[in-house]
């Protein structure tokens, strides 16, 4: 009989916070729920029996509070804490506060966090075990910058305290050094509280990949082999697989005991990750190791059928683990793809806001793990995760074929997201093949957006028009908006739109014909085509060129967005009425005045590096703005004079109002 806990205060937000609710669910466990302000509606606190607000929004006065969380804690009755992965996942001080309160930490112990979560000590550490490390230099920023060139170029500048791809930064000129240890250290006190830095070698053109190890508190330790992680973008995973295609079966055997090793000798307990660099010659070195659940996870649950989640709560309950290291093995292959609110034709710049439309993919051995179950907004104070989607086949090319189809079938409007960037890596001959390295979303960036954007412009135009105009005109629930034709009434048979897509504007005539069968005129081309389908958001037509789905939503300006294969295409329409009230109280700048800088995201200013009367070049940093974990640099558009600055560091910027005015230099 296991012992089980009877509530489990879960110390996180988002798809990490439900995933961890419905495993203690699974085992009968009722669950706490703790949200800052912004996120009252969010998801996971209508998932939880219990939620209790925080705070508003700062992450030291709400996610990263200790002493409110375990408060919550002491007055809910809870006799745990999942702390999910981020925020106090790797911090001693939950730990302990734990300890002190008589609450069970669902995790490791304090010296294993504190070992583990100082990369400096950790490396030491494994040497020691003869577990392979990069060539590294630490020490004060004097001592970084004298013994850094002793190192072969490139090397890398990391955050001691670092993880999830934060407090890294790529040196291949030592003159670049200093500055560049400065903006880590910067980035890793914001990020982790504690500024150390070190310099080690940086591998050309590694692959990624970590070992899942579970330990209990009764000496057992085991590995459930390796998850591949090397398509990154800016060090952050995005697609993640297992089995590894890289790996033979020796470097895997190798890798899984190296990994059994390090957790045996610092005596862990729970869910952990050894993750390793490999390069092109099989050779692996230790990066770190990860003292909590990963984001991909899943991805091992898929191939071996053990709930990680259910089995760090028993464990941390005093369960001995289920399985054996025999009783583990591989079975299929599973992919997962992470969906972040984000641009990456523009450089992957966060892209947090409002959804107005949000619909799952189904398909049977698919999994979506998200922060949302319905459209909602994805707020620029955290992480642009949306949603994982994870998949399983029998083999890797089956498991690729079927996520490339179930990303096309996920449809999130509003906002700009990740999704057809991960179709087009999906099916890249260098990802079918597995020539890749953590580099290569960094370095095919612009080729894999002009192939995307070359797909959608494939897509015939009167797709998207027809397709919109016949499910407005046939879809009830569109008559819920307002537009002239309702006010005033129809007055002919034959109905006329202007559209406007691409900043093309289109006359659209629709002739209605036998059932189910329309003529559409589209600037004097004529279309024959059927509706074969039709309900809330979705419309399938037939035309000659064959059958196509779109799927479709409305903002409050008078667009209409549609999605047809994955693209997404904008359609205005000047006939719908909008509400005056829409535009109350908004001091909407004029965006095309000379000197005017803004925001392209809004975020908080972590840095202004300019004042009134200071003279700038073209492409130099004039502040940085920090937006869900990321800091983006606000170029100088042009050569000129600082004139005024709106902003300084702590404030919030939202894009609406101009950050500085800059007077432009004539050339």
């Amino acid at each position: 009989m296991n012992k089980l806990f009877d509530k489990i205060l879960i110390a996180n937000r988002g798809e990490i916070a439900i995933r961890v609710m419905r495993a203690a669910k699974a085992l009968g466990i009722r669950t706490v729920a703790v949200y800052a302000e912004v996120d009252r509606d969010s998801w996971h606190v209508s998932f939880a029996d219990e939620a209790y607000c925080l705070g508003e929004q700062e992450l030291a006065d709400t996610y990263l509070n200790v002493d409110k969380i375990i408060a919550i804690a002491r007055e809910t009755g809870a006799d745990a804490i999942h702390p999910g992965y981020g925020f106090l996942s790797e911090n001693p001080a939950l730990v302990e506060a734990c300890e002190n309160s008589g609450i069970t930490f669902i995790g490791p112990d304090t010296r294993a966090i504190k070992l583990m979560g100082n990369k400096i000590e950790s490396r030491e550490f494994v040497k020691k075990l003869n577990v392979p490390t990069t060539q590294g230099v630490t020490g004060d920023t004097e001592t970084l910058i004298r013994l850094a060139g002793n190192i072969p170029l490139p090397i890398l500048v990391k955050a001691a305290a670092g993880g999830g791809g934060k407090g890294m930064r790529i040196v291949r000129d030592l003159k670049e050094l200093p500055e560049t240890i400065e903006a880590t250290q910067r980035e890793a006190k914001t990020y982790f509280g504690d500024g150390t830095v070190f310099v080690e070698k940086y591998v050309e053109e590694p692959r990624h990949i970590e070992i899942q190890v579970m330990g209990d508190k009764h000496g057992n330790a085991v590995h459930l082999f390796e998850r591949e992680c090397s398509i990154q973008r800016r060090y952050q995973k995005i697609i993640e697989e297992s089995p590894s295609p890289t790996l033979t079966p020796e470097v895997r055997q190798k890798m899984g005991e190296a990994a059994v090793k390090i957790a045996q000798a610092i005596n862990y307990s729970n869910a952990g990750t050894i993750e390793f660099l490999v390069d092109k010659e099989l050779n692996f070195y230790f990066l770190e190791m990860n003292t909590r659940i990963q984001v991909e996870h899943p991805v091992t649950e898929m191939v071996t059928g053990i709930d990680l989640v259910q089995e760090q709560i028993l464990v941390a309950a005093g369960n001995p683990l289920s399985f054996s290291q025999a009783d583990v093995s591989q079975k299929g292959h599973a992919i997962e793809c992470r969906v972040y609110a984000e641009d990456p034709a523009n450089n992957f710049l966060p892209s947090p806001g409002k959804m107005i439309f949000y619909r799952e993919p189904e398909n049977h051995r698919v999994r979506i793990d998200a922060c949302t179950n319905q459209a909602s907004t994805i707020h620029s104070f955290y992480d642009p995760m949306i949603s994982k989607v994870i998949v399983w086949e029998y083999d890797r090319e089956r498991a690729r074929t079927k996520m490339t189809d179930v990303l096309k079938d996920y449809i999130i409007q509003g906002i700009k997201t990740n999704i057809r960037f991960l179709i087009e890596l999906l099916q890249e001959q260098n990802y079918i093949h597995n020539t890749i390295s953590t580099k290569f979303c960094d370095e095919h960036l612009d080729e894999l957006v002009h192939k995307s954007e070359g797909k959608r412009s494939n897509i015939l135009y009167h797709a998207p028009l027809a397709a919109y105009v016949l499910y407005y005109l046939n879809c009830k629930e569109c008559h819920k908006k307002s537009t002239v034709w309702q006010r005033i009434g129809y007055w002919r048979d034959v109905l006329s739109f202007r559209l406007k897509l691409d900043s093309q504007t289109y006359e659209v005539i629709v002739y209605p014909d036998k059932a189910g069968l329309s003529q559409v005129i589209i600037d004097e081309s004529r279309y024959s085509v059927e509706i074969t389908h039709l309900n809330q958001n979705k419309i399938t037509i037939k035309a000659a060129e064959g059958i196509f789905r779109a799927d479709i939503s409305h903002d409050d300006m008078g667009n209409a967005y549609v999605s047809v294969n994955g693209h997404i295409f904008i359609i205005h329409r000047d006939d719908l009425l909008i509400s005056e009230d829409f535009y109350t109280g908004i001091d909407s700048p004029d965006g095309g005045a000379d000197g005017l800088i803004f925001s392209p995201m809004p975020g908080k200013v972590v840095k202004v590096n300019v004042s009134p009367g200071h003279s700038v070049t073209k492409g130099s940093v004039l502040l940085i703005v920090e937006a869900m974990k990321m800091e983006n640099n606000i170029l100088a558009p042009c050569d000129g004079i600082v004139e005024k600055v709106n902003v300084k560091a702590g404030r919030m910027v939202d894009g609406s109002k101009p950050v500085l005015m800059l007077q432009a230099l004539e050339e």
